[in-house]
């Protein structure tokens, strides 16, 4: 129902005012502009932040070789936290809490 008046009223707006579709059109191309200029900031933001060149895939590649070394580092922990729990005869979820250690560790 809306989608046929809406047709109606825009088919009227372009026929009876071609100013009005003008000015539509205007303000739209500015927005588009307006838009276009604060996403070219954003970028030029962003590479000042990263450093000018800098290759992405390299970025992405280090961050990922990191975040294996971290669930490398952290697979150990959890062996080890397992085997002092085994040694203590009690459960990991006790060793934790008494060491302070939260779920997001």
């Amino acid at each position: 129902m809306h989608a046929a008046i809406s047709a109606k009223v825009c088919y009227f707006v372009e026929v009876f005012s071609p100013t009005v579709v003008g000015l539509a059109r205007g303000y739209h191309f500015k927005n588009q502009e307006a838009r276009k200029k604060a996403l070219e900031q954003e970028i030029e933001q962003l590479q000042a932040r990263l450093g000018e060149g800098v290759d992405a895939e390299k970025i992405v590649k280090r961050h990922i070789a990191l975040l294996h070394k971290y669930n490398e580092a952290k697979d150990a922990a959890q062996i080890l936290i397992g085997r002092l729990a085994s040694i203590k005869q009690t459960t990991i979820r006790q060793i934790h809490e008494d060491y302070g250690l939260t779920d997001d560790d």
